[in-house]
């Protein structure tokens, strides 16, 4: 199973949902499987990449959008006017604009948040796993647990 994660390290969302990819992929690791991670502000993806993912994630740029920590208000983004084009043109100046992680595997491609959406991309989870800040998501049996 091929995996791509667009990633960025000091996402808490981001790194919970990698570290659900590599509890996932643990078991299939003997078959040299590893997930291939892309810290997005080093290496964004090209524009028509972009545009291909969110196809199939079924998504719009604008579902894309991170505001907090970005220049998104500055930028004026919330402008419903702008084009697609133009609120590709804001990513690709400014890379912290894509909202993260956005995962790419076999079964589909996913905006993870929150971070627990990536169960759904991955094969069936081989025992427990908790978040970062203690949130248990999965249980020790591998069956995701149910959130309020």
């Amino acid at each position: 199973m091929d995996v791509v994660i667009y990633h960025n390290p000091a996402c808490g969302t981001s790194r919970n949902a990698l570290a659900m990819i590599r509890n996932a992929l643990a078991m299939i690791r003997n078959a040299g499987i590893e997930p291939h991670v892309v810290e997005y502000l080093m290496t964004p993806p090209s524009r028509a990449l972009v545009r291909q993912m969110l196809a199939r994630a079924g998504l719009s740029v604008r579902d894309v959008l991170r505001e907090k920590g970005t220049p998104y208000a500055e930028l004026g983004l919330a402008d419903p006017a702008l084009t697609d084009d133009q609120l590709l043109d804001a990513v690709e100046a400014h890379p912290v604009l894509f909202n993260r992680p956005l995962v790419v595997s076999p079964k589909g491609v996913r905006l993870c948040r929150p971070s627990e959406v990536v169960l759904d991309l991955l094969p069936p989870q081989q025992g427990e796993f908790v978040k970062e800040d203690g949130e248990r998501v999965v249980d020790e049996s591998g069956r995701r647990v149910a959130t309020a």
